[in-house]
C-alpha cells in the first residue's frame, strides 16, 4: 500500500493515510513499536479479508479499531498472535518476526494477551486457578507466587472476592474481568481485545470498560476491536476505521468522530451514533 501522503490512493481507489508522526526524538513516548504489520494480506478462499495492511502500535498506545461487520477487524486482531495465519506480508512483535510454529511462536504469543468475545475460562477450574494456569505452566512460576500475583490482579479488576468460585457462578461481566486478569498474569507487552463486551448484557458492559479504561491510563499497550464508541472517545490515542479489508481512516478520536473524511466512515458513524 502506498502511504507516501494523505491523498495517496491504493489499488482499490480508497485514500490511504500515513501513520501519525511521533517526532524524531528517540526518547519520545511513542518511539518503541510493539507491533508492526507490513503489507499483510489474508484470504478466506476467494474472500480477500485483509488487503495490504500497514500498521504500527507503539508502546503505551491504545488503538481502537471500529467498522462495520465483515470489515476484517477481528481477523486483523487474530493475525497478530497467529490465531489466523497470513497469506503474505510481515508481522513483527517487539521487532521480531512472528514465527510460523513451534516454541518460538509460543514464546512470542506469551507477549500478546488476548481477550475474546467469549470468556474462554476453564469451566472446571476456579477463577484463581484459571488466572494462575498460564504463569505456572508456561513460565514455571511457583504456585504460591502465581497465586499471590493472581489475587492482586483479581483485586485490580474488582473480583478478588470471587477467586474461589467456578466461572459458572459469576456474572458475564465478572467472567470477562477474570479473563482480563488471566491475560495480564502473563505480563504481556500488548493486550488485544476482540469485542470484549459484545456477549454481555448492557448493565455489565460498563464494569468491563471501566477496567479497560484503567489499564489504558496505567500505560498498557492495547489494541481494541469494539463497537463501544464511548470507550473509543475516552481511552483511544488513535482510532482506525476499517471497511472491506482496508484501513480507510485513522486519527485521534476527536478528529475521527467530529470530522470523518470518507463517505464510508460518515455513513457508519451516522448509523451507529443514532441507534
Amino acid at each position: 500500500m502506498d502511504q507516501a501522503g494523505p491523498q495517496a490512493l491504493n489499488e482499490s481507489g480508497y485514500k490511504t493515510y500515513p501513520e501519525p508522526d511521533r517526532g524524531p526524538d528517540p526518547e519520545a513516548e511513542w518511539a518503541e513499536p510493539v507491533v508492526q504489520l507490513r503489507d499483510v494480506n489474508k484470504h478466506f478462499g476467494d474472500l480477500h479479508v485483509l488487503k495490504d495492511i500497514n500498521l504500527t502500535v507503539h508502546k503505551g498506545e491504545v488503538v481502537v479499531v471500529i467498522g462495520p461487520s465483515g470489515s476484517g477487524k477481528s481477523t486483523l486482531c487474530r493475525t497478530i498472535n497467529r490465531l489466523e495465519p497470513i497469506d503474505s506480508g510481515t508481522i513483527l512483535i517487539q521487532g521480531k518476526e512472528l514465527p510460523q510454529e513451534g516454541k518460538e511462536l509460543a514464546r512470542l504469543r506469551a507477549e500478546v494477551g488476548m481477550v475474546f468475545q467469549a470468556f474462554n475460562l476453564f469451566a472446571h477450574m476456579s477463577i484463581l486457578d484459571n488466572v494462575t494456569l498460564g504463569p505456572r505452566k508456561a513460565k514455571k512460576v511457583p504456585r504460591d507466587k502465581a497465586e499471590a500475583e493472581a489475587l492482586e490482579l483479581l483485586d485490580r479488576v474488582g473480583i478478588k472476592d470471587q477467586a474461589g468460585k467456578l466461572p459458572a457462578q459469576l456474572s458475564g461481566g465478572q467472567q470477562q474481568r477474570a479473563a482480563i486478569a488471566r491475560a495480564l498474569a502473563m505480563h504481556p507487552a500488548l493486550m488485544l481485545f476482540d469485542e470484549p463486551t459484545s456477549a454481555l448484557d448492557p448493565e455489565m458492559i460498563n464494569e468491563v470498560l471501566d477496567v479497560m479504561v484503567a489499564l489504558a491510563k496505567d500505560g498498557m499497550t492495547m489494541m481494541v476491536i469494539t463497537h463501544e464508541m464511548g470507550f473509543a472517545r475516552r481511552a483511544a490515542d488513535r482510532v482506525l476505521f476499517m471497511a472491506d479489508g482496508l484501513i480507510l481512516e485513522e486519527g485521534t478520536p476527536e478528529d475521527f468522530f467530529t470530522s470523518p473524511t470518507t463517505d464510508r466512515a460518515k455513513d457508519f458513524l451516522a448509523k451507529i451514533l443514532h441507534h
